[in-house]
Protein backbone atom coordinates (compact mmCIF):
# COMPACT_ATOMS: atom_id res chain seq x y z
CA UNK A 1 0.00 0.00 0.00
CA UNK A 2 2.86 2.13 0.39
CA UNK A 3 3.96 1.90 -2.66
CA UNK A 4 0.56 3.04 -4.28
CA UNK A 5 0.63 6.29 -2.22
CA UNK A 6 3.68 7.11 -3.55
CA UNK A 7 3.12 6.57 -6.63
CA UNK A 8 0.16 8.30 -7.49
CA UNK A 9 1.36 11.52 -7.62
CA UNK A 10 4.10 11.22 -9.91
CA UNK A 11 1.80 9.34 -13.08
CA UNK A 12 1.44 12.44 -14.38
CA UNK A 13 5.16 13.48 -14.28
CA UNK A 14 6.63 10.55 -15.81
CA UNK A 15 6.55 9.96 -19.94
CA UNK A 16 5.72 6.23 -20.92
CA UNK A 17 7.81 6.96 -24.03
CA UNK A 18 10.94 7.43 -21.85
CA UNK A 19 10.06 3.76 -19.76
CA UNK A 20 9.56 1.72 -22.75
CA UNK A 21 12.34 3.16 -25.64
CA UNK A 22 15.25 2.11 -24.01
CA UNK A 23 13.89 -1.03 -22.69
CA UNK A 24 12.65 -2.00 -25.78
CA UNK A 25 16.03 -1.95 -27.46
CA UNK A 26 17.66 -4.18 -24.73
CA UNK A 27 15.24 -7.26 -25.99
CA UNK A 28 16.90 -9.84 -27.23
CA UNK A 29 15.69 -13.20 -28.91
CA UNK A 30 15.74 -16.05 -26.39
CA UNK A 31 17.91 -18.48 -28.45
CA UNK A 32 20.24 -15.19 -28.92
CA UNK A 33 19.82 -15.90 -32.78
CA UNK A 34 19.57 -13.12 -34.62
CA UNK A 35 17.28 -14.33 -37.29
CA UNK A 36 14.81 -15.21 -34.37
CA UNK A 37 11.35 -13.84 -36.18
CA UNK A 38 10.20 -10.48 -35.49
CA UNK A 39 7.03 -11.65 -33.97
CA UNK A 40 8.65 -12.95 -30.95
CA UNK A 41 10.42 -9.44 -30.44
CA UNK A 42 6.88 -8.04 -31.05
CA UNK A 43 5.81 -10.11 -28.31
CA UNK A 44 8.53 -9.55 -25.77
CA UNK A 45 8.15 -5.82 -26.24
CA UNK A 46 4.68 -5.78 -25.78
CA UNK A 47 5.02 -7.87 -22.31
CA UNK A 48 7.58 -5.91 -20.95
CA UNK A 49 5.77 -2.89 -21.67
CA UNK A 50 2.44 -4.29 -20.08
CA UNK A 51 4.82 -4.78 -16.67
CA UNK A 52 6.67 -1.11 -16.72
CA UNK A 53 3.44 0.28 -17.63
CA UNK A 54 1.53 -0.55 -14.59
CA UNK A 55 1.29 2.06 -12.39
CA UNK A 56 2.74 0.65 -9.09
CA UNK A 57 5.73 -0.33 -11.11
CA UNK A 58 6.51 2.89 -12.26
CA UNK A 59 8.11 4.05 -9.49
CA UNK A 60 10.77 1.37 -9.16
CA UNK A 61 11.53 1.09 -12.63
CA UNK A 62 11.72 5.18 -13.74
CA UNK A 63 14.39 6.90 -11.53
CA UNK A 64 13.55 10.75 -10.51
CA UNK A 65 15.49 13.58 -12.68
CA UNK A 66 17.06 14.64 -9.21
CA UNK A 67 16.61 14.27 -5.34
CA UNK A 68 14.61 16.47 -3.12
CA UNK A 69 16.84 19.47 -1.41
CA UNK A 70 17.34 19.75 2.49
CA UNK A 71 18.27 23.20 2.67
CA UNK A 72 15.34 24.88 5.15
CA UNK A 73 17.46 26.75 8.18
CA UNK A 74 16.88 25.36 11.38
CA UNK A 75 13.77 26.49 13.31
CA UNK A 76 13.95 28.91 16.13
CA UNK A 77 10.39 27.76 17.37
CA UNK A 78 9.51 24.33 16.37
CA UNK A 79 5.67 24.75 15.23
CA UNK A 80 3.74 21.53 16.44
CA UNK A 81 -0.03 21.65 15.95
CA UNK A 82 -2.42 22.11 18.37
CA UNK A 83 -4.59 19.76 20.57
CA UNK A 84 -8.49 19.51 19.45
CA UNK A 85 -10.45 22.26 19.89
CA UNK A 86 -14.41 22.81 21.04
CA UNK A 87 -15.20 22.29 17.31
CA UNK A 88 -12.47 19.44 16.56
CA UNK A 89 -13.56 17.93 19.64
CA UNK A 90 -17.11 17.47 18.04
CA UNK A 91 -16.30 16.48 14.68
CA UNK A 92 -14.29 13.89 15.92
CA UNK A 93 -16.72 12.51 18.12
CA UNK A 94 -19.52 12.65 15.00
CA UNK A 95 -17.15 11.74 12.58
CA UNK A 96 -18.50 8.73 12.49
CA UNK A 97 -21.81 8.77 13.78
CA UNK A 98 -25.26 8.16 12.44
CA UNK A 99 -28.78 8.28 12.68
CA UNK A 100 -32.11 7.04 11.38
CA UNK A 101 -36.04 7.34 12.13
CA UNK A 102 -37.54 3.99 12.06
CA UNK A 103 -41.02 3.46 9.88
CA UNK A 104 -42.97 0.83 9.53
CA UNK A 105 -41.78 -1.03 12.31
CA UNK A 106 -44.00 -1.02 15.09
CA UNK A 107 -42.54 0.32 18.24
CA UNK A 108 -38.99 1.15 16.79
CA UNK A 109 -39.07 5.16 17.05
CA UNK A 110 -34.76 6.30 16.07
CA UNK A 111 -31.98 4.73 16.53
CA UNK A 112 -28.29 6.51 16.75
CA UNK A 113 -24.81 5.10 16.85
CA UNK A 114 -21.04 5.98 16.55
CA UNK A 115 -17.69 4.94 17.53
CA UNK A 116 -14.16 6.39 18.42
CA UNK A 117 -10.98 4.58 17.49
CA UNK A 118 -8.11 4.19 19.73
CA UNK A 119 -6.47 1.60 17.96
CA UNK A 120 -4.98 1.94 13.95
CA UNK A 121 -7.04 0.48 12.79
CA UNK A 122 -10.08 0.15 14.81
CA UNK A 123 -10.75 -3.06 16.28
CA UNK A 124 -14.70 -2.65 16.74
CA UNK A 125 -16.90 -3.22 14.21
CA UNK A 126 -20.70 -2.86 14.29
CA UNK A 127 -23.98 -3.35 12.28
CA UNK A 128 -27.96 -2.10 12.15
CA UNK A 129 -30.56 -2.48 9.91
CA UNK A 130 -33.71 -4.41 8.92
CA UNK A 131 -34.37 -7.88 7.78
CA UNK A 132 -37.55 -9.40 6.82
CA UNK A 133 -38.92 -11.88 9.36
CA UNK A 134 -37.38 -15.36 9.42
CA UNK A 135 -41.12 -16.79 9.12
CA UNK A 136 -41.13 -15.18 6.07
CA UNK A 137 -44.88 -13.80 7.70
CA UNK A 138 -44.04 -10.07 6.19
CA UNK A 139 -43.58 -8.32 8.80
CA UNK A 140 -39.75 -6.53 9.57
CA UNK A 141 -37.44 -7.49 12.04
CA UNK A 142 -34.34 -5.19 13.06
CA UNK A 143 -31.14 -5.85 14.11
CA UNK A 144 -28.16 -3.74 15.86
CA UNK A 145 -24.93 -5.32 17.15
CA UNK A 146 -21.84 -3.86 18.33
CA UNK A 147 -18.48 -6.65 17.92
CA UNK A 148 -15.19 -5.24 20.40
CA UNK A 149 -12.38 -7.34 18.47
CA UNK A 150 -8.63 -8.05 20.29
CA UNK A 151 -5.65 -9.23 18.80
CA UNK A 152 -6.71 -7.96 15.76
CA UNK A 153 -9.98 -6.12 13.54
CA UNK A 154 -10.55 -9.49 11.46
CA UNK A 155 -13.11 -11.66 13.31
CA UNK A 156 -15.28 -8.41 14.20
CA UNK A 157 -15.32 -7.25 10.66
CA UNK A 158 -16.55 -11.26 9.81
CA UNK A 159 -18.99 -10.74 12.77
CA UNK A 160 -20.88 -7.98 11.34
CA UNK A 161 -21.00 -9.19 8.09
CA UNK A 162 -22.11 -12.55 8.61
CA UNK A 163 -23.48 -12.60 12.05
CA UNK A 164 -27.07 -11.75 11.72
CA UNK A 165 -27.69 -13.97 8.69
CA UNK A 166 -26.19 -17.15 10.51
CA UNK A 167 -28.58 -16.22 13.11
CA UNK A 168 -31.77 -15.82 10.62
CA UNK A 169 -30.88 -18.92 9.26
CA UNK A 170 -31.06 -20.76 12.64
CA UNK A 171 -34.33 -18.94 13.03
CA UNK A 172 -36.01 -19.89 9.58
CA UNK A 173 -35.75 -23.19 10.84
CA UNK A 174 -37.09 -23.12 14.43
CA UNK A 175 -39.88 -25.00 15.28
CA UNK A 176 -42.56 -23.75 17.82
CA UNK A 177 -43.16 -25.30 20.99
CA UNK A 178 -46.60 -27.90 21.02
CA UNK A 179 -47.08 -26.03 24.55
CA UNK A 180 -47.03 -22.67 23.28
CA UNK A 181 -50.00 -21.48 21.16
CA UNK A 182 -49.51 -18.85 18.21
CA UNK A 183 -45.89 -17.18 18.25
CA UNK A 184 -42.81 -19.28 19.01
CA UNK A 185 -41.79 -19.08 22.58
CA UNK A 186 -39.08 -16.93 23.93
CA UNK A 187 -37.42 -20.19 24.83
CA UNK A 188 -37.12 -21.39 21.01
CA UNK A 189 -35.95 -18.09 19.88
CA UNK A 190 -33.43 -18.17 22.41
CA UNK A 191 -32.00 -21.39 21.01
CA UNK A 192 -31.88 -20.62 17.92
CA UNK A 193 -30.14 -17.50 18.53
CA UNK A 194 -27.11 -19.49 20.25
CA UNK A 195 -27.23 -22.04 17.21
CA UNK A 196 -26.80 -19.07 15.04
CA UNK A 197 -23.62 -17.73 17.22
CA UNK A 198 -21.86 -21.48 17.86
CA UNK A 199 -22.54 -22.49 13.87
CA UNK A 200 -20.99 -18.72 13.26
CA UNK A 201 -17.57 -19.80 15.17
CA UNK A 202 -17.32 -23.37 14.47
CA UNK A 203 -17.30 -22.28 10.56
CA UNK A 204 -14.76 -19.69 11.71
CA UNK A 205 -12.64 -22.66 13.44
CA UNK A 206 -12.93 -25.08 10.90
CA UNK A 207 -12.19 -22.95 7.79
CA UNK A 208 -9.11 -21.55 9.27
CA UNK A 209 -8.04 -25.45 9.98
CA UNK A 210 -9.08 -26.48 6.63
CA UNK A 211 -7.13 -24.04 4.74
CA UNK A 212 -4.37 -24.71 7.11
CA UNK A 213 -3.72 -28.05 5.57
CA UNK A 214 -5.00 -27.18 1.93
CA UNK A 215 -2.41 -26.06 -0.95
CA UNK A 216 -3.57 -22.40 -1.11
CA UNK A 217 -0.96 -19.91 -1.35
CA UNK A 218 0.48 -19.27 2.15
CA UNK A 219 -0.98 -15.66 1.85
CA UNK A 220 -4.10 -16.92 1.68
CA UNK A 221 -4.09 -19.17 4.05
CA UNK A 222 -2.58 -16.49 6.67
CA UNK A 223 -5.28 -14.26 5.32
CA UNK A 224 -7.47 -17.18 6.48
CA UNK A 225 -5.97 -18.26 9.55
CA UNK A 226 -6.12 -14.41 11.04
CA UNK A 227 -9.82 -14.75 11.28
CA UNK A 228 -9.51 -17.89 13.59
CA UNK A 229 -6.23 -16.29 15.53
CA UNK A 230 -8.05 -12.97 16.14
CA UNK A 231 -10.97 -13.12 18.64
CA UNK A 232 -14.18 -10.68 18.82
CA UNK A 233 -17.20 -10.19 21.67
CA UNK A 234 -20.48 -10.06 20.24
CA UNK A 235 -23.32 -7.97 21.12
CA UNK A 236 -26.28 -8.64 19.00
CA UNK A 237 -29.95 -7.23 19.64
CA UNK A 238 -32.83 -8.47 17.62
CA UNK A 239 -36.38 -6.94 18.14
CA UNK A 240 -39.51 -8.57 16.55
CA UNK A 241 -42.61 -6.36 16.26
CA UNK A 242 -44.94 -8.56 16.11
CA UNK A 243 -44.73 -9.63 19.61
CA UNK A 244 -42.65 -6.51 20.43
CA UNK A 245 -40.48 -8.85 21.95
CA UNK A 246 -36.53 -7.86 22.25
CA UNK A 247 -33.99 -10.76 22.34
CA UNK A 248 -30.50 -9.65 23.22
CA UNK A 249 -27.82 -12.41 22.78
CA UNK A 250 -24.18 -11.63 24.72
CA UNK A 251 -21.01 -13.28 24.10
CA UNK A 252 -18.23 -10.89 25.93
CA UNK A 253 -18.47 -8.23 27.84
CA UNK A 254 -20.19 -5.50 25.99
CA UNK A 255 -23.28 -4.49 27.71
CA UNK A 256 -26.70 -4.01 26.80
CA UNK A 257 -29.15 -2.00 29.33
CA UNK A 258 -32.67 -0.95 29.04
CA UNK A 259 -34.41 2.62 30.46
CA UNK A 260 -37.63 2.20 31.02
CA UNK A 261 -40.19 5.43 32.15
CA UNK A 262 -41.89 4.22 35.10
CA UNK A 263 -45.04 6.25 36.21
CA UNK A 264 -43.03 8.37 38.63
CA UNK A 265 -41.90 9.99 35.16
CA UNK A 266 -37.90 8.24 36.22
CA UNK A 267 -36.27 6.52 34.26
CA UNK A 268 -35.76 3.04 35.53
CA UNK A 269 -32.30 0.91 34.32
CA UNK A 270 -32.90 -2.61 33.60
CA UNK A 271 -29.80 -4.58 32.64
CA UNK A 272 -29.88 -7.26 29.38
CA UNK A 273 -26.56 -8.72 29.69
CA UNK A 274 -24.10 -9.57 31.99
CA UNK A 275 -19.91 -9.13 31.19
CA UNK A 276 -18.52 -12.86 30.69
CA UNK A 277 -15.25 -12.08 32.42
CA UNK A 278 -13.22 -14.41 34.59
CA UNK A 279 -14.21 -11.44 37.26
CA UNK A 280 -17.73 -13.62 36.88
CA UNK A 281 -18.21 -16.02 39.15
CA UNK A 282 -21.05 -17.75 37.68
CA UNK A 283 -18.47 -17.82 34.53
CA UNK A 284 -15.83 -19.53 36.87
CA UNK A 285 -17.66 -22.09 38.21
CA UNK A 286 -18.78 -22.78 34.60
CA UNK A 287 -15.16 -23.63 33.88
CA UNK A 288 -14.43 -25.11 36.63
CA UNK A 289 -17.12 -27.42 35.80
CA UNK A 290 -15.90 -28.20 32.75
CA UNK A 291 -11.92 -28.78 33.55
CA UNK A 292 -11.80 -30.53 36.91
CA UNK A 293 -9.05 -30.37 38.53
CA UNK A 294 -7.09 -27.50 36.68
CA UNK A 295 -6.57 -24.72 39.22
CA UNK A 296 -5.09 -22.45 37.26
CA UNK A 297 -7.92 -21.33 34.54
CA UNK A 298 -8.80 -18.38 36.25
CA UNK A 299 -6.11 -15.97 37.91
CA UNK A 300 -6.52 -12.49 38.31
CA UNK A 301 -9.88 -12.20 36.97
CA UNK A 302 -8.43 -13.80 33.22
CA UNK A 303 -8.88 -17.02 31.89
CA UNK A 304 -5.85 -18.33 30.79
CA UNK A 305 -4.60 -14.71 30.34
CA UNK A 306 -7.99 -13.76 28.51
CA UNK A 307 -10.19 -11.00 29.95
CA UNK A 308 -13.22 -12.27 28.95
CA UNK A 309 -14.71 -16.06 29.17
CA UNK A 310 -16.69 -16.17 25.96
CA UNK A 311 -15.63 -14.99 22.41
CA UNK A 312 -15.58 -15.69 18.90
CA UNK A 313 -12.26 -16.96 17.14
CA UNK A 314 -9.05 -16.79 19.79
CA UNK A 315 -8.50 -20.36 17.95
CA UNK A 316 -5.52 -20.63 20.99
CA UNK A 317 -7.95 -21.16 23.80
CA UNK A 318 -9.87 -23.94 21.75
CA UNK A 319 -8.41 -25.81 19.48
CA UNK A 320 -6.71 -29.13 20.34
CA UNK A 321 -2.85 -28.91 21.49
CA UNK A 322 -1.67 -31.55 18.89
CA UNK A 323 -3.02 -29.28 16.12
CA UNK A 324 -2.00 -25.87 17.50
CA UNK A 325 1.58 -27.18 17.87
CA UNK A 326 1.79 -28.29 14.26
CA UNK A 327 0.17 -24.76 13.50
CA UNK A 328 3.13 -23.15 15.19
CA UNK A 329 5.44 -24.69 13.84
CA UNK A 330 4.45 -24.43 10.04
CA UNK A 331 3.37 -20.54 10.58
CA UNK A 332 5.03 -19.21 13.27
CA UNK A 333 8.39 -20.89 13.70
CA UNK A 334 8.87 -22.75 16.48
CA UNK A 335 8.07 -20.87 19.13
CA UNK A 336 5.92 -22.53 22.36
CA UNK A 337 2.66 -22.33 21.91
CA UNK A 338 1.71 -20.74 25.12
CA UNK A 339 4.83 -20.20 26.98
CA UNK A 340 2.98 -18.35 30.41
CA UNK A 341 -0.29 -20.44 30.82
CA UNK A 342 -0.93 -24.31 31.78
CA UNK A 343 -2.85 -24.97 28.47
CA UNK A 344 -4.19 -28.88 29.57
CA UNK A 345 -7.96 -29.43 27.98
CA UNK A 346 -9.03 -27.18 25.59
CA UNK A 347 -11.65 -25.26 24.14
CA UNK A 348 -11.66 -22.54 27.32
CA UNK A 349 -13.19 -20.17 25.55
CA UNK A 350 -17.26 -20.31 24.02
CA UNK A 351 -18.99 -18.51 21.40
CA UNK A 352 -21.99 -19.53 23.01
CA UNK A 353 -24.38 -16.34 24.21
CA UNK A 354 -26.32 -15.86 26.89
CA UNK A 355 -29.76 -14.56 25.52
CA UNK A 356 -32.20 -12.28 27.35
CA UNK A 357 -35.53 -11.66 25.97
CA UNK A 358 -38.41 -8.78 27.34
CA UNK A 359 -41.74 -7.86 26.26
CA UNK A 360 -41.81 -3.70 25.63
CA UNK A 361 -44.64 -2.08 27.08
CA UNK A 362 -45.91 0.04 24.06
CA UNK A 363 -47.28 2.55 26.50
CA UNK A 364 -43.70 3.33 27.82
CA UNK A 365 -41.47 5.15 26.38
CA UNK A 366 -38.20 2.81 26.44
CA UNK A 367 -34.41 2.92 24.94
CA UNK A 368 -31.84 0.36 24.36
CA UNK A 369 -27.78 1.25 25.09
CA UNK A 370 -25.22 -1.08 23.60
CA UNK A 371 -21.61 -0.38 23.88
CA UNK A 372 -18.27 -1.57 23.53
CA UNK A 373 -16.24 -2.33 26.80
CA UNK A 374 -14.42 1.37 26.43
CA UNK A 375 -17.57 3.20 27.45
CA UNK A 376 -18.16 0.79 30.43
CA UNK A 377 -14.80 1.45 31.70
CA UNK A 378 -15.78 4.91 32.71
CA UNK A 379 -20.03 4.81 32.85
CA UNK A 380 -21.99 2.63 35.00
CA UNK A 381 -25.06 1.17 33.31
CA UNK A 382 -27.35 3.40 35.73
CA UNK A 383 -25.18 6.54 34.71
CA UNK A 384 -25.55 5.57 30.71
CA UNK A 385 -29.36 5.06 31.47
CA UNK A 386 -29.49 8.70 33.35
CA UNK A 387 -27.78 10.19 30.31
CA UNK A 388 -30.02 9.13 28.14
CA UNK A 389 -32.96 9.87 29.77
CA UNK A 390 -31.64 13.43 30.65
CA UNK A 391 -30.89 13.36 26.79
CA UNK A 392 -34.23 12.54 26.05
CA UNK A 393 -35.98 15.06 28.15
CA UNK A 394 -33.67 17.71 26.84
CA UNK A 395 -34.96 17.20 23.42
CA UNK A 396 -38.34 17.06 24.05
CA UNK A 397 -38.47 20.18 26.06
CA UNK A 398 -36.64 21.66 23.19
CA UNK A 399 -38.71 20.34 20.63
CA UNK A 400 -35.41 19.13 18.93
CA UNK A 401 -34.10 22.16 18.44
CA UNK A 402 -30.59 21.83 20.16
CA UNK A 403 -28.51 21.58 23.15
CA UNK A 404 -28.79 22.88 26.71
CA UNK A 405 -28.34 26.39 27.37
CA UNK A 406 -27.51 26.05 31.10
CA UNK A 407 -24.26 27.80 31.45
CA UNK A 408 -21.25 25.36 31.55
CA UNK A 409 -19.03 25.60 34.56
CA UNK A 410 -14.95 26.75 33.81
CA UNK A 411 -11.88 24.32 35.38
CA UNK A 412 -8.50 25.27 35.99
CA UNK A 413 -5.52 23.69 34.52
CA UNK A 414 -5.25 20.34 34.46
CA UNK A 415 -3.04 17.20 33.38
CA UNK A 416 -3.37 13.37 34.08
CA UNK A 417 -1.54 13.45 37.02
CA UNK A 418 -4.45 14.71 38.86
CA UNK A 419 -6.35 11.93 38.54
CA UNK A 420 -3.86 10.63 41.73
CA UNK A 421 -2.75 13.52 43.14
CA UNK A 422 -5.86 15.99 42.91
CA UNK A 423 -8.87 13.89 43.39
CA UNK A 424 -9.78 14.20 39.77
CA UNK A 425 -12.22 11.48 38.85
CA UNK A 426 -11.22 9.94 35.50
CA UNK A 427 -14.61 8.50 35.04
CA UNK A 428 -18.08 10.16 34.75
CA UNK A 429 -18.87 12.49 36.95
CA UNK A 430 -22.42 13.68 37.43
CA UNK A 431 -21.36 17.22 37.74
CA UNK A 432 -19.45 17.36 34.49
CA UNK A 433 -22.63 16.19 32.22
CA UNK A 434 -23.35 18.40 29.50
CA UNK A 435 -26.27 18.32 26.81
CA UNK A 436 -24.98 19.48 23.33
CA UNK A 437 -25.45 16.92 20.74
CA UNK A 438 -28.37 16.22 18.79
CA UNK A 439 -27.04 12.37 18.13
CA UNK A 440 -27.55 10.60 21.77
CA UNK A 441 -24.46 7.98 21.43
CA UNK A 442 -22.35 11.19 20.44
CA UNK A 443 -23.27 12.30 23.76
CA UNK A 444 -22.72 9.36 25.53
CA UNK A 445 -19.50 9.09 24.46
CA UNK A 446 -18.61 13.20 25.19
CA UNK A 447 -19.93 12.42 28.51
CA UNK A 448 -17.93 9.19 29.23
CA UNK A 449 -14.31 11.13 28.20
CA UNK A 450 -15.41 14.09 30.53
CA UNK A 451 -18.28 15.77 29.36
CA UNK A 452 -18.10 19.82 29.81
CA UNK A 453 -14.71 19.53 30.93
CA UNK A 454 -13.03 20.35 27.96
CA UNK A 455 -9.43 20.29 28.79
CA UNK A 456 -10.02 16.52 29.82
CA UNK A 457 -11.78 15.75 26.73
CA UNK A 458 -9.58 17.49 24.43
CA UNK A 459 -6.90 15.77 26.26
CA UNK A 460 -8.09 12.48 25.83
CA UNK A 461 -8.40 12.57 22.07
CA UNK A 462 -5.20 14.30 21.32
CA UNK A 463 -3.70 11.09 22.07
CA UNK A 464 -3.74 9.01 19.07
CA UNK A 465 -2.88 5.59 18.43
CA UNK A 466 -1.24 3.63 20.07
CA UNK A 467 -0.40 5.50 23.11
CA UNK A 468 -4.45 6.76 22.93
CA UNK A 469 -4.71 2.66 24.53
CA UNK A 470 -3.53 4.44 28.33
CA UNK A 471 -6.34 7.11 28.30
CA UNK A 472 -9.41 5.65 26.36
CA UNK A 473 -10.53 2.39 24.67
CA UNK A 474 -11.80 1.64 21.25
CA UNK A 475 -15.78 2.75 21.75
CA UNK A 476 -18.26 2.04 19.60
CA UNK A 477 -22.49 2.55 20.60
CA UNK A 478 -25.87 2.51 20.03
CA UNK A 479 -29.03 3.65 21.55
CA UNK A 480 -32.37 2.63 20.34
CA UNK A 481 -35.36 4.67 21.40
CA UNK A 482 -38.94 2.47 21.58
CA UNK A 483 -42.26 4.74 21.79
CA UNK A 484 -41.15 7.66 22.24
Amino acid sequence: MLLLRVARPRLGRVATSSILRPRARNISPANGSPTASSSSKAARFIAVASIVSAPCLWWLLTPRDEAPRLSNPPAEHLVVEPGPSEEEVTHMLSKEAYSFRVRGVAGVSRYDGTQLAACNPCEDRFTHGRFPSPWDDGNEWMAWGVFDGHAGWQTADLLAKQLVSFVRHCLGQARPNPTVRGAMSDEVVQHAIKKGFVDLDHAILKTAADVAQSKEPLPDKVKKLALAYAGSCALLSIYDPATSTLHVACTGDSRAVLGQKGDDGKWQTIPLSVDQTGENKEEVARLSKEHPGEQNIVKGGRVLGMMVSRAFGDCRWKWPLELQRDFVHRFYGTAPLTPRYDFQTPPYLTAEPVVTSIKLDPRKPSFLIMATDGMWFTVSSQQAVGLVGKWVDSMQAAFGEGASTAPEPTYEPFDFSHFFSKGVNWKFAEGRTTVRDKNVAVHLVRNALGGNHHELVSGRLAFTAPSARRVRDDMTVQVVLFNT
